[in-house]
């Protein structure tokens, strides 16, 4: 019988057992007021998250319980927020030198924890939308898309070359 870990919440939102190297995160400040809210997600002069590096702006919608995922760059570094809904973003590192190589993180992201994530290349990433309503999904890629030459590698989400269960685990 396979033995199953139990993951303990390291910070909210967040299961853990080591950061991948070269994975950032910041939780956002929203800003409430009578007429709504504001949420600053990224200046071009925060350094820690490669302000003044720039691709493009995409969003990406997710429905309910539908996994996006897994891929990696060898270039790009991605930067995601989820503005709408909630998703469960997952990484893993494949990289062959890193100090943290084969680890998972999870993080709990979007309306009721907003983060956004520096997701270095070499780490395949993927998101699953959870809850009843789909996820938007913010991402600010360092590198311009191109359409001819991708700087991407997709692996299927549910097959063994990554080990990840992505079904909700209830206990």
């Amino acid at each position: 019988m396979e033995k199953t870990r139990t993951k303990v919440m390291k910070e909210e939102g967040m299961w853990v057992d080591n950061i991948i190297e070269g994975v950032k995160y910041k939780r956002l400040k929203v800003y409430p007021d009578e007429r709504g809210s504001l949420i600053e997600i990224f200046r071009n002069d925060d350094e820690d998250f490669l302000g003044g590096k720039f691709g493009q702006l995409i969003t990406s919608i997710c429905y309910p319980g539908v996994v996006k995922g897994w891929h990696i760059h060898s270039v790009q570094v991605d930067r995601l927020a989820v503005i709408s809904g909630m998703a469960k973003i997952v990484l893993y590192d494949a990289r062959e030198n890193s100090p943290t190589k084969g680890e998972i993180n999870e993080f709990f992201v979007g309306e009721r924890n907003p983060l956004f994530i520096l997701i270095p290349p070499g780490v395949y990433h993927g998101l699953k939308a959870i809850g009843t309503q789909p996820s938007i999904t913010l991402g600010l890629p360092t590198e311009l898309y191109k359409y001819d030459e991708p700087d991407e590698f997709r692996v299927h989400p549910h097959n063994d070359e990554i080990p990840y269960n992505w079904d909700r685990q209830d206990g």
